[in-house]
């Protein structure tokens, strides 16, 4: 009689924390004796400043619904403290682990740790299932069409997707069938031993945290994606949704902090996406109905062979720009108390929701860098990665580099006015009001620039400007004409660079060459050519 081994599969989750569309886990299932999800939390990195309250509530949130649906499949979820490298070699014995699937991280840092790992394992004898689910496509594939390299602009990025196959479909929801005879072991204690921590275990003070806006886990991401189709409307006249001062409120629609957390599959999104359009529209949809997607695909592609990407010197990617280092800017444009209503509101929602409009980020991100205070992206994207619930590590530098105009964007004489475009998004000011309630007794007239209102009218608003709230931190006539002067200098010393082989240079869609001559201020030139393939916001700009 044939003996066979024992199957048992551990699967380990990090990001995409969901049951649908799992290709990893549902591989490792097939024929296994034991099944056990974990899911690592390291207490050091709980401990770390760099993740905000709401993130963290946000991912345990995510975590309480993973085991709740886990068992309903007659599991649980394990989650363990410790760093994977410490843990794995532990759990390998204890359970005597045969496979360990996994959900490939396209992202550098995550790319190393799982080459680790993977080692690890398969030094011990276990055989390591992982699967691409976190993106569209393989994104080698597209490097691959691409000579190598991944895509600089959007518009490249788009030429390739159009002689790829469409993504694959995603995987079905595991159910019980598809565990057949498989177990989980479970004991007694497990929650004392396994159990999802609450923000009081890691640390946090939740005196007075508000009650979240976002609720996270896979449960609520479908029923937003259901919400979200149900938008037909919408996406039968597909054009860019009208923007109102209602859009800038967290909507029951949303999705992205669901895709950053994998609780929503993006291709799942795909696919239901476009078969709405076929089924309205009797044709194939054009690619910018998936723009939300493709953007955070590109950008992943962009990041994934790129370490460096998060900053600027060492990025082959991003133009060295001589920024100022402004502590006391910094924070005052963090903490929402820069003076300008339309700003200060936009980062107090962000400190309080975890999330804010893209039109909000575009405000904020041109108003720290080139538009008014002159401060490194850097510095805008550490805050964005701790208070912002939808800040993938790839997407959010490469979005800060973009409204910067340290790549993959060019039109930096775009600026936008901190009272002007405010105004065109709240004329009212409810915004404003929502946000900032010592100003919510201003008349419409000065709520966007406080500090003009008459003396009689702050008195009445019970509110003094310089004293319950900033003056303007900057004059941004003044600092906004002196930054865009700057940014030219910093264009015209690259295309004076380029001069020598300036018609080779426009022949490539994007060249990028970097030199190691210095600048006044010592940085290396860096030169690049890149084209411009956003849609534009409007006329909001200055």
């Amino acid at each position: 009689m044939t003996h066979h081994r024992q199957k048992n599969v551990v699967h380990w989750f990090r990001k995409g924390l969901r049951l649908h569309d799992q290709p990893a886990l549902r591989e490792g299932l097939s024929c296994a004796t034991t099944w056990r999800c974990v899911f690592i939390l390291d207490p050091w990195f709980a401990g770390s400043s760099n993740v905000g309250i709401n993130k963290w509530r946000f991912l345990l949130q995510c975590l309480e619904n993973l085991d709740n649906n886990l068992r309903k499949l007659n599991s649980r979820l394990f989650v363990i403290r410790g760093q994977p490298a410490d843990v794995f070699p532990r759990l390998f014995k204890l359970w005597k682990v045969t496979h360990l699937s996994f959900e490939k991280d396209p992202e550098p840092f995550g790319r190393i740790r799982d080459l680790n790992i993977t080692t690890m394992a398969q030094e011990n004898g276990i055989t390591v299932i992982n699967r691409t689910s976190h993106t569209l496509y393989r994104l080698e594939k597209i490097i691959e069409k691409n000579g190598g390299k991944p895509p600089l602009t959007y518009k490249q990025f788009q030429n390739l997707l159009v002689n790829m196959e469409h993504p694959p479909a995603p995987e079905p929801r595991i159910t019980l069938e598809d565990i057949g005879n498989a177990y989980t072991p479970l004991s007694e204690d497990h929650d004392d031993k396994y159990g999802v921590p609450t923000l009081e275990e890691l640390g946090f003070d939740t005196e007075n945290l508000k009650p979240p806006v976002w609720i996270g886990g896979e449960t609520e991401a479908l029923a937003r994606l259901e919400r979200h189709l149900e938008r037909k409307a919408w996406v039968a006249s597909f054009g860019r949704p009208k923007m109102t001062p209602q859009s800038l409120l967290p909507s029951q629609t949303g999705l992205s902090p669901y895709l950053r957390f994998g609780c929503l599959s993006a291709r799942l999104f795909y696919q239901e996406l476009t078969e709405l359009y076929r089924k309205i529209k009797k044709i194939n949809p054009p690619l910018s109905l998936h723009g939300q997607i493709l953007w955070r695909e590109f950008f992943y592609c962009a990041a994934t062979n790129n370490p460096k990407f998060d900053h600027m010197v060492g990025n082959s990617m991003c133009v060295q720009i001589p920024w100022d280092v402004n502590v006391e800017a910094l924070t005052k444009w963090t903490n929402g108390q820069t003076g300008f209503p339309w700003i200060d509101a936009i980062m107090t929602q962000l400190r309080e929701e975890g999330w804010i409009h893209h039109v909000g980020r575009h405000a904020v991100a041109c108003f720290l860098t080139r538009g008014d205070l002159w401060i490194s992206w850097e510095e805008g994207m550490k805050v964005f990665d701790e208070l912002l619930l939808d800040a993938d590590w790839s997407v959010n530098a490469g979005s800060w580099m973009w409204l910067s105009c340290s790549s993959f964007f060019q039109q930096f004489f775009h600026l936008y006015c901190p009272v002007r475009f405010g105004r065109k998004a709240d004329p009212n000011g409810d915004y404003i009001r929502r946000y900032l309630p010592v100003l919510k007794n201003f008349p419409t007239k000065y709520i966007h620039e406080p500090w003009i209102a008459p003396e009689r009218v702050q008195i009445a608003a019970k509110c003094m400007i310089g004293k319950d709230y900033p003056l303007p931190m900057v004059n941004h006539q003044e600092v906004s004409h002196i930054n865009l002067e700057r940014m030219k200098q910093v264009y015209l010393q690259l295309s004076n660079y380029r001069g020598a082989s300036k018609t080779n240079m426009y022949n490539n869609a994007v060249t990028t060459q970097s030199c190691q001559q210095r600048d006044d201020d010592g940085y290396p030139k860096h030169v690049k050519r890149r084209t411009v393939e956003y849609p534009k916001e409007g006329d909001d700009r200055r």
